[in-house]
């Protein structure tokens, strides 16, 4: 089976009744977010299952393609990144990509069944002739019927303003830790600068996507202040990246100990409960993962992936054992809104 015959040929999950609605709770104190992740992991799974199917009763999966718009010379040091000028990792620096090259990427993403196409470009904060570039991308890329995203850095208000204009959707800034860890990863922008772009971000009129990175060396404390922070939010992202990290050679964190499996599907799981309606999204490190971990995932409350063989510039299961894995598990792809319209 091709990619393009997934929405037609993947059937529904079987869903019981609608669960009673949940009580609304917030705001999340790390204790009580800690509490939530050291329950025994078949009751937590059974809690955010109970959340997920509350308010996604449809069970669709949402299939985002992330695409590097321009690639590599970061000035930042974050010790995760292959694309920091800091680091010797074999990534180049290339200049940021035409319209043409930027809509046959989003086409190809869109016939292969992704509804959300996020650029990605290695700024720390991007020039207002930057932005102006990347509105022109966001026009040509909504004019094929897909959702936006983007990612650029650091943003002021005046360029979160340009880029809701041309017609953007979400804007991901991730938060990657707790604030108390924040400084072993990275040390040329602080926490306050990440909410400054999220807050600029929410006002223009634009919805957020932020989420972090696990398996950065952090403790547990770490991954429930994290949870605390977006959570915390007002209001909390409609997107969530949880992802796990990528060990790039050359980088800082290159030799970090992996995550236990098990504590992030915790991580995924206690992101349903504590932000109810936003899509959370299993991100990088699928890869590594295996089926059995993703569909534990998908259990826990994941209901986006990123979709396709490429991450900016670090592996991706491909297309087709995305197809296969959801067909295997009964799942349904979320469609695009003409597909919807027309019955497809």
């Amino acid at each position: 089976m091709g990619a393009n015959d997934l929405q037609q040929q993947t059937v529904q999950l079987h869903r019981p009744a609608k669960a009673a609605a949940q009580p609304a709770q917030g705001p999340w104190s790390i204790e009580a977010v800690q509490a939530l992740l050291d329950k025994p992991l078949m009751d937590l799974l059974f809690e955010a299952q109970t959340v997920h199917r509350h308010h996604f009763p449809e069970g669709d999966i949402e299939l985002a393609t992330l695409l590097s718009v321009k690639t590599g010379g970061c000035p930042e040091n974050c010790g995760y990144c292959p694309q920091s000028a800091e680091f010797d990792t074999g990534v180049k620096a290339q200049k940021l990509m035409e319209v043409d090259e930027v809509v046959r990427a989003a086409q190809a993403a869109k016939d292969a069944g992704a509804t959300r196409f996020c650029m990605g470009a290695a700024w720390r904060a991007p020039k207002d002739r930057d932005v102006k570039k990347v509105a022109a991308l966001v026009e040509a890329v909504k004019g094929l019927g897909l959702s936006t995203c983007a990612t650029l850095g650091m943003l002021e208000p005046h360029q979160a303003r340009q880029l809701k204009d041309a017609g953007l959707d979400y804007y991901n800034h991730n938060l990657d830790t707790a604030p108390e860890y924040y400084t072993d990863i990275v040390d040329t922008r602080t926490y306050q600068d990440r909410l400054d772009t999220l807050a600029a971000v929410r006002a223009a009129g634009i919805s957020v996507c932020c989420g972090g990175i696990v398996g950065m060396g952090e403790q547990p404390v770490h991954r429930a202040g994290l949870i605390a922070q977006l959570a915390n939010l007002d209001p909390y992202p409609e997107s969530v990246p949880i992802n796990s990290l990528v060990r790039v050679p050359g980088t800082p964190l290159a030799d970090s100990e992996p995550i236990d499996p098990f504590d992030f599907v915790r991580m995924i799981a206690v992101a349903r409960i504590t932000m109810p309606k936003a899509r959370v999204r299993l991100s990088a490190g699928r890869q590594q993962m295996g089926e059995a971990v993703q569909a534990l995932c998908f259990m826990a409350g994941a209901n986006s992936i990123f979709y396709g063989d490429k991450l900016l510039v670090t592996g991706n299961p491909d297309v087709e054992a995305d197809v296969q894995l959801l067909r295997k598990l009964g799942v349904q792809a979320r469609r695009t809104q003409e597909a919807q319209e027309g019955g497809a």
